[in-house]
């Protein structure tokens, strides 16, 4: 049966935007833990939000401890997965749109989560959809699975494995094409620096939006009384080089104007010679790559007192080759006086075989769509790879589409997202033909 997935993807792509918009309306930043709620009630509104939306299109639904959710086309206890996430990080100020709708614009789809990741967790659902009206004979069986807590740390889906088996085979679209078989390392330190009390007594409070999934971009500190204020740029913390870190700003205008002195202008002077516009640890001694996933990429999310010490928070991505232990041996050695090193998270690295089946499968499939080269490539992203066996990354962003999450004004094409669609249906199709 030949199918024309284009022009069954335009008859029905007013009903998918009408749908999208329902599950975009739920703010679904983490929140308090509640009862049947373990990531707060915004997750798991949007999660019941997609599985009436599911149910409404003729699945199977079920949620997983509340923590997970799933779509299931098919009777056989195996299964390919589809494995994508609900929750968002917080939408933070400046939006030019409502944050928390589907707002369009010149052919431009806008809002938290339309590219990470509900806009291309929910078009794997609705090409679902459209596959299973088409009345095809399929051989295995498929989930859309949805999870709420990707954006935090993934501990959604030890509650999902601890009921369910994983998939066969599955990927995941939250991330970039063509089909990601491996993702680096991440560790992320507190580097702890010890002042005198009396040093510190005239430096405030840092005042600023910091957080482990964005670069800083408005950063502020009172020295002796007198506000030192910056403004960089925001980017994904795993695009440092799009962004422009409030952090090494700060201490950089602290130096030229000469506010602080001794321990604590070398301090700041530390920060700028290591740090600004260094993202690949060259300044640090730590610029490692291999051949398959590039160059280490480090940046500087966060910078606050603690008592009489400086905590600067470094988030790190290094190759897959490179064990966190040589990290961290090399990081020491450039350290300023009197600091130590504090491991606030750790990610080991993921790796697929690249030459699986499945794989190459997926990667015929988006250069037939797309014409362009699919040979599998690596990631310096964070997904749900790394925590559901049997899986890979694959799209939704093209190659050149880099920095857009995480950021205001989010935002993805009404032609790549329909592309997205495409790429998927077909996919799906080819994984359980």
């Amino acid at each position: 049966m030949s199918i024309d997935f284009r022009k069954v993807i335009e008859e029905n792509k007013e009903q998918f935007y009408q749908d999208l918009d329902q599950v975009m309306q739920v703010e679904s930043v983490k929140g308090t833990p509640a009862e049947q709620a373990p990531f707060g009630k915004g997750p798991k509104k949007a999660l019941e939000t997609a599985l009436a939306l599911a149910r409404k299109y003729g699945f199977e639904t079920a949620i997983v401890n509340d923590a997970v959710g799933y779509a299931q086309w098919g009777e056989a206890e195996e299964y390919i997965g589809v494995v994508g996430h609900l929750d968002v990080v917080p939408a933070g100020d400046g939006w030019s749109f409502p944050p928390f709708k589907l707002s369009k614009q010149d052919q431009r789809f806008y809002g938290r989560g339309i590219l990470d990741n509900k806009g291309p967790i929910l078009a794997c659902l609705f090409g679902l959809k459209l596959l299973k009206e088409l009345n095809l004979p399929i051989k295995k069986t498929i989930r859309i699975v949805f999870g709420t807590d990707e954006e935090s740390g993934s501990s959604d889906i030890p509650l999902y494995l601890s009921e369910e088996k994983a998939p066969q085979f599955g990927f995941t679209p939250d991330c970039k094409y063509p089909v990601v078989y491996g993702e680096r390392g991440i560790v992320n330190y507190e580097i702890l620096t010890t002042f005198s009390e009396a040093e510190l007594t005239i430096l405030g409070e840092f005042i600023g939006d910091q957080a482990r999934d964005h670069v800083p971009d408005d950063l502020s500190v009172a020295i002796n009384g007198t506000e030192i204020h910056v403004i960089g740029k925001r980017a994904p913390s795993n695009a440092p080089e799009l962004g422009e870190n409030a952090i090494t700003l700060l201490a950089e205008k602290i130096i030229q104007e000469n506010r602080t002195s001794g321990k604590l202008a070398d301090y700041f002077s530390w920060i700028v010679k290591s740090l600004a516009n260094q993202h690949y640890g060259e300044g640090l001694g730590i610029d490692f790559s291999d051949a398959d996933s590039g160059k280490l990429m480090i940046t500087p999310y966060q910078l606050i007192k603690k008592g009489n010490q400086l905590a600067l928070s470094v988030a790190i991505r290094y190759p897959v080759s490179i064990e966190e232990s040589d990290v961290t041996k090399a990081l020491e050695a450039y350290l300023p006086a009197e600091s130590q090193l504090e491991v606030s998270r750790r990610i080991k690295s993921s790796h697929f075989p690249k030459e699986d089946p499945n794989v190459q499968t997926l990667a015929s499939v988006y250069e037939a769509v797309t014409g362009l080269n699919g040979t599998p490539v690596t990631t310096t992203g964070a997904t749900y790879a790394r925590f559901v066996p049997n899986i890979v990354a694959f799209g939704p962003s093209f190659p050149g589409q880099k920095g857009i999450a995480h950021n205001r004004d989010e935002y993805m094409d009404e032609e790549d997202l329909l592309l997205n669609m495409e790429i998927y249906m077909r996919g799906m199709l080819k994984l359980i033909e």
